[in-house]
Order: C-alpha cells, then sequence, then structure tokens
C-alpha cells in the first residue's frame, strides 16, 4: 500500500473525542452485559462486564461528581487507550462504558463502518511507538496529534476508498469463520439449548494432584524451533493472550490434551488440544480422567479465576500447583460432574462454534491459504525477474513509506 499521497489530519479534524469516566473496575458481573473498556491490549479493551445500577452508582466524572447517565455509555465509535497499555484501539458496536484512562471517538461527518473502523484502528495502532508510560497520550495531546488517511481528489479522507479496501482485500484473506463474522453469519447458538444453572454452593473441592499429574515441560528456546520453520505446532509461553500460543513451528515436545499453567507469576491456564513445544516456566496438567475440549474451557475458566493468588514474589510454582484446590459441580456419589461441565459450555451462546472444523473444511481452507502464497510467490518472482531485466541488477522498493495492513 503507497502511502505517499496521504494526507495528515489532527484528530479533532477527524473525530469527536470524548473522556472515559474515572470508576474502578468492576468485579465482573454474570448477569451485565455491558463491556467495561480499560486500558488493556488485548481481548477488544474488555476487562470486565457490568450493569445500568452498577455504572450509575460507581461512575463519576474527574472532579467526582455523578454525570448524567446517557454521557456514560458509548457505542459504534473507537475505544482509544490513552494510559496503561497506551495506543491500542478497539471497534464498540455495541453500548460500553469505560474508565477514564479510555477515549471514546466518534467520526465526524460520516458513519462509522466495522470497516472503516478497522482501517482506521490498525492506522491507530500503527503509531504506539510514540507513546509509552512516561509519555501518555492523555487526551490533553490526542486533539493535536495527527493522523494519516488516504484522501479523495478534493483532499478529504477518502471513506469509501478504506471501506473497499478492507472488503475487498482483507476480508477475504480471513478464515471462513471469521469471515462469516464480518458477513454477520456467524453462528451464535448454542449446542444443547437446555438453560442450566451454576449453584456453587452445591459443589466440592478436590485436590489438583487428584485429577492431574503435574510436570514441567521440556524448556526449548526459540533459536532451536527457528531451525525447524514454521509449521503446525504450537510453541506455547507464559504470556497470558492467544491461549499462550507466540507461534507454530515444525517441532514438539509434549502432548497435546493438557492444560498448561504459567509458573513465571500469575498461573495463567490454558488448554492445550494439539501437541506443543513451550518455553521456560510452562507447567502441564495432565488430565487422570477423560478430557474433551468442553470440560478443559470449563476448568480453565476455573482456573484462571484464582490467578489473584499469585504474583512476582508469590508464582505459582508445581508444589503450590499440587498443594492447591479447585471447586468443582459433583454427582450424586460425590465425584466431579464431567458430564455437567461439557453440558453446560455446550448450553452456552457461540458454543456450536466449539465444534471442530469437518475434515474436508479444513483441507479446504489450507488449499486456499497454499494458492494465496502460490500466487504470492508468482508474483514476487515476476517482479524480481522484471527489475533484472530493466536494470540489471535486482533492486528492493523502499518501504520506509509504505504502510501494510497485516
Amino acid at each position: 500500500m503507497d502511502t505517499s499521497s496521504w494526507k495528515w489530519f489532527r484528530y479533532d479534524e477527524i473525530f469527536d473525542i470524548k473522556h472515559g469516566f474515572y470508576n474502578k473496575k468492576p468485579e465482573d458481573n454474570p448477569v451485565g452485559d455491558i463491556p467495561f473498556i480499560g486500558a488493556t491490549d488485548s481481548n477488544n479493551g474488555v476487562t470486565s462486564h457490568s450493569d445500568m445500577e452498577t455504572i450509575a452508582i460507581t461512575t463519576k466524572t474527574g472532579d467526582g461528581n455523578n454525570a448524567p447517565m446517557e454521557e456514560k455509555i458509548f457505542e459504534n465509535c473507537i475505544a482509544v487507550t490513552n494510559n496503561g497499555s497506551v495506543g491500542y484501539a478497539y471497534y464498540q458496536a455495541k453500548p460500553f462504558t469505560c474508565t477514564h484512562d479510555v477515549n471514546p471517538l466518534y467520526l465526524k461527518g460520516h458513519e462509522l463502518t466495522p470497516y472503516i473502523a478497522l482501517f482506521l484502528c490498525t492506522i491507530i495502532e500503527k503509531e504506539r511507538f510514540r507513546w509509552a508510560y512516561g509519555r501518555k497520550w492523555r487526551p490533553i495531546r490526542m486533539p493535536s496529534s495527527k493522523i494519516k488517511l488516504p484522501v479523495t481528489p478534493e483532499g478529504t479522507p477518502d471513506w469509501k476508498y478504506m471501506e473497499d479496501f478492507v472488503k475487498d482485500q482483507i476480508i477475504p484473506q480471513l478464515p471462513k469463520k471469521a469471515q462469516k463474522v464480518w458477513l454477520q453469519k456467524y453462528d451464535t447458538s448454542p449446542q444443547k439449548q437446555e438453560n442450566m444453572k451454576l449453584n456453587t454452593e452445591e459443589w466440592k473441592w478436590f485436590n489438583y494432584s487428584d485429577l492431574f499429574a503435574i510436570s514441567g515441560s521440556k524448556t526449548t528456546k526459540i533459536e532451536e524451533l527457528e531451525t525447524y520453520g514454521k509449521g503446525e505446532y504450537p510453541y506455547v509461553t507464559t504470556q497470558a493472550v492467544n491461549n499462550g500460543v507466540e507461534n507454530f513451528y515444525n517441532f514438539c515436545t509434549e502432548k497435546g490434551g493438557v492444560l498448561t499453567v504459567d509458573s513465571a507469576v500469575l498461573g495463567f491456564c490454558s488448554y492445550q488440544e494439539k501437541d506443543f513445544s513451550a518455553s521456560d516456566h510452562v507447567e502441564v496438567l495432565t488430565p487422570l480422567f477423560e478430557m474433551n475440549r468442553y470440560i478443559a474451557i470449563f476448568l480453565v475458566t476455573l482456573i484462571n479465576k484464582e490467578q489473584y493468588r499469585y504474583s512476582y514474589g508469590r508464582k505459582c510454582s508445581q508444589i503450590k500447583l499440587r498443594n492447591s484446590k479447585i471447586k468443582l459441580p459433583v454427582t450424586p456419589s460425590g465425584e466431579p460432574d464431567w458430564k455437567f461441565m461439557e453440558d453446560y459450555i455446550k448450553s452456552l451462546p457461540f458454543s456450536r462454534n466449539i465444534e471442530p472444523s469437518k475434515p474436508n473444511e479444513i483441507v479446504d481452507e489450507l488449499m486456499e491459504v497454499k494458492k494465496r502464497v502460490i500466487e504470492m510467490q508468482n508474483q514476487l518472482a515476476a517482479q524480481q525477474q522484471a527489475n533484472i531485466n530493466n536494470y540489471g541488477i535486482i533492486n528492493f522498493n523502499d518501504n520506509s513509506k509504505n504502510f501494510r495492513l497485516d
């Protein structure tokens, strides 16, 4: 993408900049359906959920006064973090509330569509290098900050180009399930229509060591993995995002069908269905029972609720895991009720998408990816040959002024 003809605009020329509110992150409310956006770098900015009553009580302006309720809820805008994890941009289509570390940006003079929002969010995040904890992107700086955008012949932002670029160039490259999200054909229905309730008062405590064989993983350095090349096996690290997976390589040391736990700091837990390799401080919980992806999701959720127990000075070690307990639903005989856990996950909205892809769907997607790779290789080879024919040498384009949406 050639940006040389693009134009710089002040943020206050493009956006109506709103302000978040002074409030603490609420405890996640099981009945709350209003996202709370915080200064985070993941999960589309959502750090918790709340409800109208809680928002009305806890949300205050900078001077400590309650703001009108209609000013505490935002929607169809871009939420940008100005503190903490600075410079992340998230499109929020539905109503939400946010901390004062977030600025909701409303587009001026044009409807903000999901496609335009994706384009703008990408541009905004490309400028994250300008900000840091010591140089926060506070609201006083944001209006005069600048953003470079494609323009019409008249010099105004070319919103149609932005929308069409995402529609025509980005969305078709996504996996089929992701494309269904954009086409609003994503299946939100549960696998089981039963409305199941959680009553933890009747649950029972179990030792981790009674449920899992707890062991360490073999540490594999990234330098070694790179010698094998990119491939199909996950490389699991101590990061608490992306299911702990940093990349994929043609190498594995651990068997799948297990839970992994970060023992470096907070004890983040994830389910690894496939064989994998791991970095240092990744502990493995091998089930002593028959575990599938639904039971694993149930257990991972509970284990991650216990992260408050750990810190940098009290890391989640194998010893601590062996001495830890987990509270689970039980059968009349007092054993873990694995069927209830599976059925409960299947009863949740979107659970139908947890089903594994059919083999032919996987093959189709792989063939599509392979076809695109071959096309890109052929294009590159043709370009290099053209450069040789024209100049006698291979000239590589200067990309310092170019920008890619990737």
